[in-house]
């Protein structure tokens, strides 16, 4: 990642899958994701989203940059999966897209997904694949400025699978909601996943198919 680390601690605008840009401080840079310092939080942007990146044209002033919370990893071994996984119970909003982002803690990380509490969502299937970035909390507030005691610590005894694909097989029978309702085409019964396809049963009974790798998130309302 020679050709990152010569941005580092330059302002930089980053495009992101979704048509998103950030804007900030290169703080970091790990084998699969950079840190960037966006004036108010720390953003971990996996580099399978960036489109492209550039230092900016115009200098911002983004203050004093606080210390980075390592989260338990190792500088030169930073990783999307280590940060995740030291993040675990750790307040973080997560994006999706470029307009949709969720608040919560994950208590779980898969091999191609992990499963994320929120208090607006509960419990929460998302694709790792998805994932555009990851902020944690800079200070001890809680989403929605929530009572721990209303923040479950084993929010769920759900048996997982290792796979998505799998886990979604317990949900068959179940109204789910994909991709967080974004399009009401993706909320119904989950009947069936067959060859990398999530067949939905409609509000009217009529079938749809959904291919499975372009599922963000999925819930159980």
């Amino acid at each position: 990642m020679a050709s990152f680390k010569n941005f580092l601690n330059k302002q930089v605008t980053i495009e992101i899958s979704g048509n998103s840009n950030v804007d900030g401080i290169l703080i970091e840079v790990g084998n699969d994701l950079l840190v960037v310092f966006n004036g108010e939080h720390f953003l971990y942007i996996p580099l399978l989203h960036i489109h492209n990146l550039s230092e900016s044209i115009t200098e911002e002033s983004y203050g004093v940059v606080p210390s980075l919370q390592e989260l338990e990893h190792e500088k030169d071994e930073l990783s999307l999966r280590k940060v995740l996984t030291a993040a675990k119970g750790i307040f973080v909003e997560i994006n999706l897209s470029n307009n949709r982002s969720f608040h919560g803690f994950i208590t779980t990380i898969m091999n191609n997904y992990f499963v994320f509490y929120s208090p607006i969502y509960k419990i929460m299937y998302i694709s790792l694949q998805h994932l555009k970035w990851l902020t944690p909390y800079l200070t001890e507030k809680t989403p929605y400025m929530l009572s721990h005691n209303l923040l479950p610590v084993n929010p769920s005894n759900i048996p997982l699978a290792r796979t998505l694909d799998v886990q979604l097989n317990k949900l068959i029978g179940e109204l789910v909601v994909m991709n967080s309702g974004e399009n009401y085409e993706y909320i119904g019964k989950l009947s069936s996943i067959d060859s990398n396809f999530i067949e939905l049963t409609t509000s009217r009974g009529e079938s749809k198919l959904v291919g499975l790798r372009h599922l963000k998130s999925i819930f159980i309302p």
